[in-house]
């Protein structure tokens, strides 16, 4: 059976209460806690940088999955490692050299992850996938929180599968399948059948109010599903 592993988006969380709201997750039954750092310069939002991730990190047991919206990238990678970050993802576009920045991020001990906008290409993957931990695929254009998932995410979700089953064939390694951008429990089993493993839900979880059923409505609509 696939493990899925879903990572609730605290852009949506309440930022007066960060720390609680994290705990509170968690406790709901988060596997991750999903960390959206826009630059207002990459796209046109500015959120939170380190020092968030820095006070939530002692709040959380579960890795923190850290997607970077910025460019450059390689300045801030270190910030966000020694912050307490897990899971570093970056955009293809946000950095002059993939290759170095993927190995700039495992060197800090996380693991690295590459994201994919609605109309950029896998062929960013075809000579580094011996450095990605993680693939990303947005469903949404980056930038802001409550869009329309876009329906062509699920063909790109099934090549990214292609392409990760292949390598997992070849070389034994694992690497995860993610995806971002207004995942609900109407559509999680449709994304979960198309490759994902891997869910980011922002709204959805935390414009509920009790976290937990909607987690549990999640799992239950994955419950049938196998790659």
């Amino acid at each position: 059976m696939t493990q899925f592993r879903i990572s609730p988006s605290i852009l949506s969380a309440d930022f007066a209460r960060l720390g609680e709201e994290a705990r509170n997750v968690v406790v709901a039954g988060a596997d991750w806690i999903h960390f959206d750092v826009m630059d207002n310069h990459y796209v046109p939002n500015l959120t939170i940088g380190p020092l968030v991730c820095e006070a939530i990190r002692p709040h959380v047991d579960v890795p923190i999955d850290v997607h970077l919206m910025v460019r450059p990238v390689d300045r801030i990678v270190p910030d966000f490692a020694k912050a307490g970050a897990n899971i570093i993802s970056f955009h293809p576009e946000g950095s002059d050299h993939i290759d170095r920045t993927l190995s700039l991020i495992r060197d800090h001990g996380c693991k690295a992850g590459l994201v994919f906008n609605p109309a950029t290409s896998l062929s960013y993957l075809d000579y580094v996938m011996d450095k990605v931990d993680l693939v990303l695929i947005m469903s949404v254009n980056p930038g802001f929180g409550g869009q329309s998932f876009i329906p062509e995410a699920l063909v790109k979700l099934r090549e990214a599968r292609k392409r990760i089953n292949k390598y997992k064939e070849r070389t034994g390694r694992e690497i995860h399948l993610e995806v971002d951008g207004s995942v609900k429990v109407e559509n999680i089993a449709e994304i979960a059948a198309a490759g994902a493993d891997t869910f980011v839900a922002g709204s959805a979880i935390f414009g509920a109010p009790d976290h937990k059923a909607v987690i549990d409505k999640m799992r239950a609509a994955l419950a049938h599903i196998e790659h």
